[in-house]
């Protein structure tokens, strides 16, 4: 199924309804956004020749325009490869050159960037909020959205990897259909007078929930601040009513913290899914107080979207079972298109409450990773999703995190690859040896530092390898500190010990 016959159905059904909101103000109804949508898929087909099977990428802050943008490259029948804003427009690029993307539409504040390093494949850089880009509107529209079977794949969504490069992970209309049903048995249902609102990028999680509010003709709210901003948040939930917005933990703190210091209780806010990392017991407590009981916890990767697990909106806010403390501090149950299991280094089911790696089968699960067998075959084993995550189960079936089993560090909800960071650093020349580690950090989950050893008889200063990585890497992923080391501490192997790391950390503190 085609998620463009889904934004087709609802123009029908409501082409009055408001459907794309700039902060509070409408510039979209059903019909028009449709319309628009149909219109540059015609653009895309006509004018650049894109058809099925074709990836197209969007690398654009959050904005009316990317929805558009989104149901248009479907509608033309191709794949969608999404791009986080905040990437180096290095890292865009080579994501671009990797998925064989010849058409880019990006947002003009990080188009230039983008255009300076663009890879020989790309034959257009389109910007969908430039002055020019209304004429796409006027295009002849495509009549009906090009067919797509449930294995055709219309997501390729890039995710880090400890390799230091990211994968491709190929999502098929029959995933996205899985984990959007699946949303509304165990995470929330949808009404028509509902609203999503991004405050997260909506290249990532925030982005997904779009599928159910094009279903049900809801309306989709991008803030006038692109992004999160708690007072604004408040202010726009309190206008236009039944919001719900996907945040990372962090995310939520700061909104409590906010409500909090005005006194709200988050008037209009319908549901706030949480998920993207670890939240704090006591931070989700307090997050039920202040707010009442509008709060959903989803487990999700990109391997598998937003559809593992799953705690309810009454099982957060219920204070009267026996083990509700536990129950709050894990992840939930198995979601209802998934199988979950907790299994050792053998692949056999553990007993309950022991640790292993989680697994994960169903109809969500991924396709496999893009030109890339080798990490396919590593991650999915006979039909399971191998997913790198350590956690255990207990005899209710609800599911607690325990670590990440590829060092992956989990900050403000994104995730950040240390190997990724070593290799960059890696490269400047006075730099010999370095390992990084995350650091416990009381707002953002956990900070980023990096041990270097530098070239023997050389001094380097923190501020030149800060640079370095600014010119090579996203701004969040750099290291927030540096510690400057004779050597790294290593086993008979020679492998780093990133506990003896993380140790010496907390005796700083």
């Amino acid at each position: 199924m085609n998620p463009a016959e889904w934004l087709m159905r609802s123009a029908h059904l409501y082409p009055d309804a408001p459907a794309l909101l700039q902060g509070e103000n409408v510039v979209a109804d059903y019909a028009t956004f449709a319309a628009r949508s149909a219109s540059i898929a015609g653009a895309l087909r006509d004018q650049y020749g894109v058809k099925a099977g074709d990836r197209v990428a969007i690398f654009m802050k959050n904005s009316t325009e990317y929805l558009e943008v989104l149901y248009g490259v479907w509608f033309a029948g191709a794949a969608v490869v999404p791009i986080n804003a905040k990437l180096h427009a290095k890292e865009a690029a080579w994501i671009v050159e990797d998925a064989s993307a010849e058409i880019v539409f990006v947002t003009k504040d990080i188009g230039a960037a983008f255009k300076a390093v663009q890879p020989d494949v790309v034959r257009d850089v389109i910007i969908a909020d430039g002055g020019g880009f209304p004429k796409f509107y006027q295009t002849s529209p495509m009549l009906f959205p090009a067919p797509a079977t449930s294995d055709d794949m219309i997501w390729l969504f890039y995710t880090s990897g400890t390799t230091g490069k990211p994968k491709g992970v190929m999502l098929t209309a029959g995933n996205l259909l899985a984990m959007t049903t699946t949303y509304f048995i165990d995470v929330d249902d949808v009404r028509h007078e509902d609203a999503i609102l991004y405050a997260a990028p909506m290249s990532h999680g925030a982005g997904l929930y779009n599928f159910m509010h094009v279903l049900r003709g809801g309306r989709h709210v991008v803030p006038d601040t692109g992004g999160f901003d708690p007072n604004e948040i408040l202010s726009i939930a309190r206008t236009i009513g039944n919001i719900s917005m996907f945040a990372a933990p962090t995310m939520v703190r700061r909104l409590v913290d906010c409500a909090k210091e005005t006194g709200e209780g988050g008037t209009g806010i319908k549901t706030i899914i949480y998920g993207g990392g670890p939240m704090y017991l006591a931070d989700i407590i307090e997050a039920v107080v202040v707010m009442g009981p509008r709060f959903v916890q989803i487990y999700g990767q990109g391997e598998c979207p937003m559809a593992i697990s799953a705690l309810s909106r009454s099982l957060v806010a219920d204070r009267t079972h026996p083990n509700w403390r536990a129950r709050l501090a894990s992840v939930g149950t198995a979601q209802t298109c998934t199988y979950l299991r907790v299994v050792g280094e053998d692949g056999h089911d553990l007993p309950t409450g022991d640790v292993g790696e989680i697994i994960v089968q169903g109809m969500p699960v991924m396709k496999g990773y893009w030109d890339n067998a080798e990490a396919t075959a590593k991650t999915i084993r006979d039909g399971w999703l191998w997913t790198g995550d350590m956690g255990a189960m207990d005899a209710d079936g609800f599911l607690t995190l325990h670590d990440r089993s590829k060092d992956v560090i989990i900050s403000g909800g994104s995730n950040i690859y240390p190997r990724e960071i070593e290799e960059v650093l890696l490269t400047h020349p006075k730099v010999h040896e370095v390992a990084v580690v995350g650091r416990p950090h009381p707002e953002w989950g956990e900070d980023v530092i990096a041990f270097i050893v530098p070239v023997k008889g050389v001094h380097v200063e923190p501020k030149e390898l800060d640079a370095h990585c600014l010119a090579e890497i996203a701004r969040f992923k750099r290291p927030k500190g540096y510690r400057i080391v004779p050597e790294l501490p290593k086993n008979n192997y020679g492998k780093v010990l990133k506990r003896d790391l993380r140790g010496c950390l907390e005796k700083e503190e």
